[in-house]
C-alpha cells in the first residue's frame, strides 16, 4: 500500500503522455523545449515547496499510501513526481485548448463544403 500515490501519479502522467503523443502537443512536438519548460517548471514549483518547508507551512504528514522515500526534510519523493505531472498536464492541456478553436471551425468548414 505504501506506493499507491506514487503509482497513481504515474499512471496518470502515463496516459497524459498518450494523449500528448497522439495529438503531438508538447512533449512530441517538440521534445527539447519541451524539456526545457518541464525542468524550469518543476524547479520553479520546487522552490516554492521548499520556501514553504523552511517557513514552516509545508509539512509531511505521514501517510500509509506513501513510499516513505524522501527527498529532504518534509519533501517526499512524491512531491517531484507530481511536479512533473502537473507541468506536463498543464502544458497538454493548454496546447489542446489552444487547439480546439481552429478544429472547430475546421469542422464547419467540412459541413459546409
Amino acid at each position: 500500500m505504501g506506493a499507491v500515490y506514487l503509482a497513481v501519479l504515474l499512471v496518470s502522467g502515463g496516459f497524459v503522455l498518450l494523449v500528448d503523443a497522439r495529438y503531438r502537443l508538447f512533449c512530441w512536438a517538440a521534445p527539447a523545449r519541451a524539456t526545457a519548460v518541464l525542468l524550469l517548471g518543476t524547479a520553479f514549483f520546487l522552490s516554492w515547496d521548499l520556501a514553504g518547508i523552511a517557513f514552516g507551512v509545508f509539512l509531511h504528514g505521514g501517510a500509509p499510501y506513501l513510499t516513505g522515500v524522501m527527498l529532504g526534510p518534509e519533501l517526499p519523493l512524491e512531491e517531484l513526481v507530481f511536479l512533473l505531472f502537473l507541468c506536463e498536464l498543464t502544458m497538454v492541456l493548454v496546447l489542446g485548448a489552444s487547439r480546439l478553436p481552429r478544429r472547430a471551425r475546421e469542422r464547419q468548414e467540412e459541413l459546409r463544403g
